[in-house]
């Protein structure tokens, strides 16, 4: 009986040790510490390798986050990464993409586009203010504002009116501010009458003339004082004296406030610098503003106007 004892009390004994080495921790598990499940079990998919050393961090329920991780949402940088890309970690913050620079707005030079013969430029907006002139088809005004259907613009070097009914508007580019300065000036005379010969406002080199006057021009007196005037340039003279001045400007590469030459018809067959008989300011889109044979003027370039260019020049 006392062996049969003895046999059942060393049974236990063993069994009892088999099963508290089955269920001890691994040995670098600190045992006074719950483990996580998925440290445990192969179906969470997380080996023991995969996880923190430092045990303290786990909790009981499986699939959360520790109470003492930083709480992190998928795709965006955690709190103590750099404000930066995604993956950047460790890489010096990289200065924003500038923006791209704001698209400049081109101003527009307007005018008045005469669309009818022998239409009357008034000193009002109305049929009883008196007449200053007249104007045909094809001829250009500026554009200063619009008064109860009449156009307002410059004539003769004085305000003036023309019935919007007999008009079209004209836009056009306009240049930089010194360039616009001098066009300005033309604007202003406009209208008055061209006399061959007509007393130059300099000599060419800045002495004023006696004898001028805004009232009448001939071409190269008209861009003698739009320069002048307009920027303080001196031109010379004459026409064939003119195109020696200023930079070369190669045919048909024309811009707002360029200097054009041309021959005529009295002077067609000459050679060199003699040819030049005429001279007038560009505008932009063939139009031109200068004085030929009856008054000072904005017009679109003929094909026979056209065919005696001879060359360009620019002052500024």
């Amino acid at each position: 009986m006392k062996k049969l004892l003895s046999l059942i009390a060393a049974t236990a004994i063993v069994s009892a040790t088999f099963t508290t080495v089955a269920c001890a921790p691994p040995a670098d598990i600190d045992p006074t510490e719950p483990p996580n499940s998925s440290a445990w079990t192969e179906s969470s998919g997380t080996s023991i390798a995969e996880e923190s050393s430092d045990y303290s961090d786990f909790v009981s329920v499986p699939d959360e986050p520790a109470e003492s991780a930083p709480e992190t949402i998928p795709d965006e940088p955690s709190e103590s990464a750099p404000d930066s890309v995604p993956d950047s970690s460790g890489a010096a913050e990289q200065p924003a993409e500038p923006l791209p620079e704001e698209v400049p707005v081109i101003e527009k030079a307007k005018y008045i586009l005469c669309n009818a013969n022998n239409v009357n430029v008034r000193s009002g907006p109305g049929t009883g203010y008196t007449s200053l002139g007249q104007i045909e088809t094809g001829v250009a005004l500026c554009h200063l504002g619009k008064e109860n259907g009449w156009y307002k613009t410059y004539f003769q070097g004085k305000t003036a009116y023309v019935y919007a009914k007999y008009t079209n508007v004209l836009e056009m580019d306009t240049a930089d501010q010194a360039i616009e300065a001098v066009i300005s000036e033309g604007y202003k005379v406009l209208g008055t009458p061209y006399v061959y010969g007509a007393t130059r406002l300099h000599d060419g080199t800045g002495k004023m003339l006696s004898g001028f006057t805004a009232s009448k021009f001939d071409c190269s007196s008209l861009t003698q004082y739009m320069y002048y005037r307009g920027a303080g340039i001196l031109l010379d003279v004459t026409t064939r004296t003119q195109v020696k001045q200023g930079k070369a400007v190669a045919n048909r590469a024309w811009k707002r406030g360029d200097l054009l030459f041309f021959t005529n018809e009295s002077r067609y067959n000459n050679t060199g610098v003699e040819r030049i008989g005429h001279v007038a300011v560009y505008l932009g889109d063939n139009y031109i503003l200068h004085t030929s044979s009856d008054y000072a003027k904005i017009e679109k370039m003929s094909a026979k106007r056209l065919s005696y260019y001879l060359q360009a020049r620019r002052f500024l």
